[in-house]
């Protein structure tokens, strides 16, 4: 997977399309990130005995990773990213500007 957590990303698809946020946590095997104030969904909670009244959360849910694209430090594009190995480092680079990523 080419993004990472910390990541600052913009939303490509969906209701929240246009949007940028930076990634909380990645999810490689479900192909999925979680970005906070992104695909936020509301989870009604019934009430548990008389302490606790009823609520409602607010609950961020993980996208799927092709439905985000980076933004580039440097140029402030939207961009896909490449690799270049240096030293014997594999180092991410903006194919746009050609900026290390990391």
């Amino acid at each position: 997977m080419k993004l990472k957590k910390g990541d600052l990303v913009r939303v490509t698809v969906g209701k929240d399309k246009g949007k940028q946020a930076k990634i909380e946590r990645v999810f490689p095997k479900e192909s999925r990130v979680l970005i906070l104030g992104i695909n936020q969904y509301k989870r009604h909670r019934k009430p548990q005995g008389e302490g606790r009244p009823g609520e409602i959360l607010i609950l961020d849910r993980p996208v799927p990773a092709a439905n985000v694209v980076l933004v580039c430090p440097k140029c402030k594009q939207s961009t896909r990213i490449g690799y270049r190995f240096d030293a014997g480092k594999k180092i991410r680079v903006c194919r746009k500007c050609d900026a290390d990523v990391d």
